[in-house]
Parts: structure tokens; C-alpha cells; sequence
């Protein structure tokens, strides 16, 4: 049994599933970090992912153009996104309360969205045809690599903006006056005002920018990965991506890395659940069991990091 596992695990197959499983993790991790570097929780990205992910499919029907679909994902993320921020900023609603409407509107209020406007209950597998979902990529030269083109090339547009996003969203964050402003927001918000930066400003594109990450990351959902949209589908990668993110210390690279680690888990229940003589109840934990080992380790790092900044180790 041993064998076998390891032939799955070392393999492109599974390295490419990885991938795949990863992206949307990643989006709405990405999703988290730049709102909490603006000093803002969006708990609610489980369930813009989901609304998301319903308009995705939706607008590329409707418009039978896919790329409409990935935008209408985007646009609605944002408008979720600044709705929370609208009930916490204006009416001073607590945000995690307002996250937590928004997650409960994804889980039940998709099902009534999805009936008022087509009839179908439970997912929209009649509406969905190959040319409304996502393409993928065949990277040139790279594809004609042994092992390396099996593993890299080959996947939908949304998987490869994904990692690209790593890279911008540390720019962004690193190197340029907005991300400046965002992390003075989130680190002092008084000082940040005492120097003419608007804090409700900045904290709206925060959550927006969230918004348009966990939209996409919807849009990956239903327009690629399960080719089409059925309740449930995002099966709780809102909240891992938190985890991720906690995991990752904030940072996107750190959050890249702990994604990862959350597809890992998720493309061994996959790969496991087919060998012989394993117990399913087995199989399903194991993305529950890396998700308490990651957080566990990324708590006794930040317990360690404090001892070593703490007086009393300074004094000895």
C-alpha cells in the first residue's frame, strides 16, 4: 500500500492536480491578505466565492462568451465585498457578522437565485457546454518537456493568473504608494490619519480588491474545475483560504507556499480514496488533519518569535 502511494504522490498527474486544486484556494487567499494588511477580516469569502461562482456560469450563458462569465464573477465579488464594507465602515455593523450574512446568502440564497432565474435546482449542468468554460493553455516549448510540460502546461487561464498574482499583489503591497497606505492602515490607522490618508478609503479598496480575488476564485469553481455550478461546490475553500493565510503570516508568498500545502491535502484525499484497502473515513480527514498540523506549527512559530522578543530573553 505503501508503493502505490508513493507512485501516486510522485507522478505528473498528481502534481498537475495540485496545481489545479491549489488556484482557487490561492485566489481567495490572496482574497485575505490584502484585506488584512488593511486591517480588515472578510470571513464572507466562502460566500462571495459561491455567488460568484453561480454568476460566472450565468453571464457566460447568457452572454455565451466565458471570458463575460469570469468578469461578471469579478464585478459581483466586488459588490459583496463592498457591501460587508458598507454594513461595517457606514453602519458599523460588526464585520464578522456581516461575512457570516454573506456566507449564509452563498450557501442557501444561490439555490433560491438559481431556481427564481432558470427553473434548475441544485446545479446548472444543462446550461454549461465546452466553450463556456474556461480554456486552457498549452505553453509553447515548455509543453514539449518530459514530466515538466505534463506538470506545467496544459491548465486553465484562471490557474496560471493565480501564481501571477503571488507576484503582483507583493508588488503591489511592496512597491508601490497604494500598498504603502494599506499596510500604514493596517498597522496604525491613527498615524495613517495623522499624515492625510483617508483609512475608510483605503480599507473600501482593500476589501474590494479581496472582493475581486474571491470572485475569481468562484469563477475557477464553477467555470473550470467543476464545469458548471452545484451547491456546495466550494466546500469550504473560503475558510482554508483564512488558514492559508494565517499560516502564510500575511504575507503573499508565505500564503502561496500554505495554499499549497491545503492542495496537497485535498489532491491526497482524491488520489487515496482510489487505493485499495484504504478507509474512506480515513481519506476525508486528511485535509482536516493538515489544516490542525499547519496551525498548530504556525502557532508555536508565533509563540517562539514572541519568547525571542519578550524582555525577560532579551535580559538572559
Amino acid at each position: 500500500m505503501t508503493n502505490d502511494l508513493l507512485l501516486l504522490i510522485f507522478n505528473a498527474d498528481f502534481l498537475f492536480s495540485l496545481i489545479r486544486i491549489t488556484a482557487p484556494i490561492l485566489f481567495a487567499a490572496l482574497g485575505a491578505v490584502i484585506a488584512e494588511k488593511a486591517g480588515v477580516v472578510n470571513i464572507g469569502l466562502e460566500g462571495i466565492m459561491m455567488i460568484s461562482a453561480l454568476f460566472g456560469v450565468m453571464f457566460a450563458y447568457w452572454t455565451q462568451l466565458w471570458w463575460v462569465g469570469v468578469l461578471g464573477a469579478l464585478v459581483v465579488g466586488v459588490l459583496l465585498a463592498l457591501m460587508i464594507g458598507f454594513f461595517a465602515f457606514e453602519l458599523k455593523t460588526n464585520i464578522i457578522l456581516a461575512g457570516i450574512a454573506v456566507n449564509m446568502l452563498g450557501a442557501g440564497g444561490t439555490i433560491f437565485l438559481l431556481s427564481m432565474l432558470t427553473g434548475m435546482k441544485g446545479n446548472t449542468g444543462a446550461l454549461v457546454t465546452r466553450e463556456l468554460l474556461i480554456p486552457t493553455i498549452n505553453i509553447p516549448l515548455i509543453k514539449s518537456i518530459p514530466v515538466l510540460g505534463q506538470v506545467l502546461s496544459g491548465h486553465a487561464v484562471l490557474t496560471y493568473l493565480a501564481f501571477l498574482f503571488v507576484w503582483l499583489m507583493w508588488v503591489l503591497l511592496y512597491k508601490t504608494p497604494l500598498g504603502l497606505n494599506i499596510r500604514a492602515v493596517g498597522e496604525n490607522p491613527d498615524a495613517a490619519t495623522s499624515i492625510g490618508v483617508s483609512v475608510q478609503k483605503i480599507q473600501y479598496i482593500a476589501i474590494a480588491l479581496s472582493g475581486a480575488m474571491a470572485g475569481l476564485g468562484g469563477a475557477f469553481m464553477s467555470m473550470y474545475y467543476s464545469q458548471g455550478w452545484n451547491s456546495g461546490m466550494v466546500a469550504g475553500r473560503g475558510f482554508i483560504a483564512l488558514a492559508a493565510t494565517a499560516m502564510g503570516r500575511g504575507e503573499p508568498v508565505g500564503t502561496m507556499l500554505s495554499s499549497l500545502l491545503f492542495g496537497l491535502a485535498q489532491a491526497l484525499r482524491t488520489k487515496v480514496s482510489g487505493i485499495q484497502g484504504v478507509s474512506s473515513y480515513l481519506v476525508s480527514v486528511i485535509p482536516y488533519l493538515v489544516t490542525i498540523i499547519g496551525l498548530v506549527a504556525y502557532a508555536i512559530s508565533i509563540k517562539n518569535k514572541l519568547k525571542k522578543r519578550s524582555p525577560a530573553s532579551k535580559g538572559a
